[in-house]
């Protein structure tokens, strides 16, 4: 690691936990407008994405990167505006690209499209502030490096559906552009995130759309600004085509059942029940009655299973900061179990942009 990579990070994570403690403290408005109901029916503050996103950008300012540094700054900030607007005002109405665009055609203009639109006017904004080495092809490059910026902060909130998956997945993308430079870049945003991680894995907060897309944005700028244009087509093509599957592909199932992928999703995650037919902001599923988390490694079965996102619709009230739980005799008293589930489920709903959303 540079010294300029290491002063980014140290800033980037110095910044995030301060600003956490300082909007725990003081929220915005007030603290019921940021909470939210997690998949335990327990409540969890969004005021992580703002501190994420703003670790993010004190690490690109403290690295003194130049270009590179004002396109992560931008890229970041803006995608957490956006996402942040969203988080806070959201449709509950149309969900996935789909959804907005179809409520569009509608004549509806939802939050969802503005944030698309936003995100799409930020990454073109960083793209343009990040410039370009090539001799040739500058309008190219500068297509497909805003293409890569507004592409990742959505992916990336794709994975923000359960307690820091969305994180583990921006340190291993990372430490795959840490061999091509983009480790310096990226080093504020991703000590930022790792900083906040024991909050999301305690399900004590959560990234929601603010946090994720800028999260996402600034990796993106990172890979737009430290690959070769192969590597960035390439990079592209990846993030394309799991947006593409995310409409017709449930994340959550398809981790569930790879051994390898649930083990690293579980990691340091509570490993406790679930209250009953509590629905998750991160994809407004519901649990089944008694179902459990299990611990890593092991495969969900039956009604145990981990509810699908594509299943679910939005939570997206408030949730009472003094809300209790029901004892474990009062949810066995008032529910009643359900059969064993086999075979396949069907399919997933549309992907969306979203982390509180139904994908």
């Amino acid at each position: 690691m540079t010294a300029r990579s290491l002063r980014s990070a140290v800033a980037g994570a110095a910044a995030a936990r301060l600003a956490y403690r300082a909007l725990r403290a003081r929220p915005p408005g007030d603290a019921q407008t940021w909470t939210r109901t997690n998949h335990r029916g327990e409540p969890v503050t969004l005021l992580e994405g703002p501190a994420a996103a703003i670790g993010g950008v004190a690490g690109a300012l403290a690295a003194g990167a130049g270009r590179d540094g004002l396109a992560v700054v931008i890229a970041g900030a803006g995608a957490a505006a956006f996402g942040t607007y969203d988080d806070l005002y959201g449709n509950d109405g149309s969900r996935g690209f789909r959804g907005h665009l179809g409520a569009l055609r509608k004549g509806e203009l939802t939050t969802g499209a503005v944030k698309l639109a936003g995100i799409g006017a930020t990454g073109l904004a960083a793209a343009l502030a990040a410039g370009t080495d090539s001799d040739g092809g500058a309008l190219a490059d500068t297509v497909i490096n805003a293409a890569l910026i507004a592409g990742g902060a959505n992916l990336l909130n794709l994975f923000d559906l359960r307690p820091g998956r969305a994180i583990k997945v921006a340190l291993l993308a990372g430490g795959l552009l840490a061999p091509a430079g983009g480790a310096a870049a990226g080093a504020g945003a991703l000590a930022a995130a790792a900083a906040l991680l024991p909050e999301d894995l305690g399900e004590r907060s959560m990234l929601g759309d603010g946090g994720a897309n800028a999260l996402g944005a600034m990796l993106g700028t990172a890979a737009a600004t430290s690959l070769p244009r192969p590597a960035r087509v390439a990079a592209l093509g990846v993030v394309a085509g799991l947006t593409a599957a995310s409409e017709v592909v449930s994340f959550s199932r398809v981790i569930e059942r790879t051994g390898p992928l649930r083990w690293l999703d579980m990691l340091g995650r509570r490993t406790a029940a679930p209250r009953a037919g509590a629905l998750d902001e991160r994809d407004g599923s519901a649990d089944a009655p008694g179902a459990a988390a299990d611990a890593p490694g092991a495969v969900a079965e039956g009604a145990g299973a981990a509810a699908d996102e594509g299943d679910a619709v939005r939570a997206g009230s408030a949730v009472p900061a003094d809300a209790s739980m029901p004892s474990a005799d009062e949810m066995s008293a008032d529910t009643e179990p359900l059969p064993a589930i086999t075979g396949e489920s069907g399919p997933a709903a549309p992907g969306g942009l979203n982390s509180a959303e139904a994908r």
